[in-house]
């Protein structure tokens, strides 16, 4: 059975497999204090599907230089990937708490 994704959740997938350094800030825009909870699932969701080399360049980016919501979900993200040097560093600098530098 094949799912067919609508609306905003369409749209910030097909921005992730694009997976580009513009469609990662378009999904990462969409981490703001506005957000609801089904947007931050949704952008989870999106972020999980990134494998364009430049897009993950630009969640790495987002760990060091994004509001606190962002710097988590690319931490999320990071850790998922198993990338921990950028997120143990993240974590040195006081950018991300112990919980999230650990969480999956």
């Amino acid at each position: 059975m094949k799912f067919e994704f609508t609306g905003q959740l369409k749209t910030l997938i097909e921005k992730a497999h694009s997976g580009n350094s513009l469609d990662v800030d378009y999904i990462m825009n969409h981490l703001n204090i506005e957000s609801t909870l089904a947007i931050t699932r949704y952008v989870d969701f999106a972020l999980s599907l990134v494998e364009n080399t430049d897009g993950i360049e630009r969640i790495k980016y987002y760990l060091f230089n994004g509001t606190l919501i962002q710097r988590n979900y690319a931490s999320l993200f990071l850790n998922r990937l198993g990338e921990w040097k950028p997120v143990k560093e993240a974590y040195e600098k006081g950018l991300i708490d112990k919980i999230q530098a650990y969480s999956r």
